[in-house]
């Protein structure tokens, strides 16, 4: 069974450990790197090339979006999924036309997460 790799970006210790132990919960997903911050997840998502990542538009320093604007390009193959509280249509439209495959809103979606990475799991990588 092909493993999946997965980066967590979030400023919250707190949704990073939910987020972590949610998913830990998978079988064949392995957690690769965490980042609190816009510059920490470009260098780590650049570095680990994950198959997924779980990315939350409010990051201190710079936005979310950002990460995606300047990995998505770099790393085409990567599967962004932004899981954010901004669910305004304007945010939806700008991560996915910077390249985000799912929009999750923090709180309605959260516990669609797993099936999500189930999902990107599933496809061939």
């Amino acid at each position: 069974m092909q493993r999946t790799h997965v980066f967590i970006v979030d400023d919250s210790a707190a949704i990073r450990s939910r987020l972590v132990d949610m998913l830990s919960r998978i079988e064949g997903v392995d957690i690769v790197g965490e980042a609190a911050t816009a510059n920490e997840a470009i260098a780590g998502i650049l570095d680990v090339r994950p198959h997924g990542v779980l990315l939350d538009l409010n990051l201190m320093g710079r936005a979310g979006i950002e990460v995606l604007r300047t990995v998505h390009p770099q790393a085409p193959e990567i599967v962004f999924v932004v899981l954010t509280n901004h669910a305004e249509p304007q945010y939806r439209t700008a991560c996915t036309k910077a390249g985000a495959s799912y929009f999750l809103d923090k709180s309605c979606d959260f516990e669609r997460v797993p099936a999500v990475i189930a999902e990107i799991a599933a496809q061939p990588h």
